[in-house]
């Protein structure tokens, strides 16, 4: 039985958590929401103030070319350079767990953008990698005889440059969260398959890769989730002046139309369609962690 006093004292450290809980997160959430279908242009404007507008916000987002550009290069980036970075990060997951030598050299080496700042990473891509003739990716084209210098960041390879990059900084933490799952595997399911003769491909599809169904599941939410925050920092290094089409993403558009930003010579300022888009990308993450749990709870296997 809990005391009286105990009680007291859970009341005490609870209240206030609750009371920021609130506050900070449950406030907003419920705030922004509730703005979605209301025209207003400015955040601080008054309720009173506010017109409703139904699905009118969402309607007009999806009637603009730039937020549907925006939105078609969200989930370019989510579904192409999710596969990619997913796909690295297991092969360094699998390479470091197979007994390599100076693995936690290696591990920190693949983790270590990680720990840089977006800014100072992007900056190191612009200028010591995609920058045109003396740029690393150019280095690698002439050497191969091919034609320099190359427009990395031209209209038509920026998209696919801005991806690379930002998908090159989580490879390491994905690969940590693998590495993490496939070193609960018993090493005595391996020891099995290979007395009954498993190569190394048979051992990863019939034994690594059903058993860290889990971990997959957690990777591509922990994915979708940073893509949402971290593409900001990134988009505003590879688009400095203003927002772009062929880098555009829906957290810089929530951004420019809610605040003005550096596009509000060209977007509306409207706080209605800027919270519109945030609803809309967390439907996006609330959406992808169902489908992804109904994909694989079926046939989930514990360890």
């Amino acid at each position: 039985m809990i005391g009286r006093k105990n009680k007291r004292m859970i009341v005490v450290f609870l209240v206030p958590s609750l009371i920021f809980f609130v506050l900070i997160y449950l406030y907003p959430i419920i705030r922004t929401f509730i703005m979605s279908f209301f025209a207003v242009e400015r955040v601080d404007q008054p309720v009173a103030e506010w017109t409703f507008n139904g699905f009118g916000n969402y309607l007009n987002l999806f009637a603009t070319d730039l937020f549907t550009r925006s939105a078609s290069n969200y989930i370019t980036i989510w579904l192409v350079g999710g596969l990619a970075v997913m796909l690295l990060a297991m092969i360094f997951a699998v390479i470091l767990t197979s007994g390599i030598r100076f693995k936690r050299f290696w591990r920190s080496i693949i983790y270590l953008p990680n720990i840089i700042t977006a800014i100072a990473l992007g900056t190191m891509w612009l200028q010591y990698v995609f920058k045109d003739e003396y740029g690393l990716f150019d280095q690698i084209v002439a050497f191969f005889g091919g034609k320099t210098p190359v427009l990395w960041l031209g209209p038509e390879t920026a998209f696919w440059s801005f991806t690379i990059a930002f998908g090159f900084g989580m490879v390491g933490y994905i690969m940590l969260t693998f590495i993490s799952g496939i070193e609960k595997i018993g090493v005595e399911y391996y020891e099995a398959a290979s007395l009954e003769g498993a190569n190394i491909f048979q051992k990863f599809f019939y034994i690594t890769l059903p058993l860290i169904k889990g971990v997959i599941r957690s990777n591509i939410v922990i994915w979708t989730v940073s893509l949402g925050s971290g593409v900001f920092a990134w988009n505003m290094i590879f688009s400095p002046n203003n927002l772009t089409a062929p880098t555009a993403v829906p957290p810089v558009y929530m951004y420019d139309i809610v605040f003005g930003g550096r596009s509000s010579g060209l977007i509306q300022r409207d706080s209605g369609a800027g919270a519109a888009v945030g609803i809309l990308m967390a439907l996006m993450v609330v959406a992808v962690s169902l489908i992804t749990t109904l994909i694989t709870r079926q046939d989930d296997v514990e360890l």
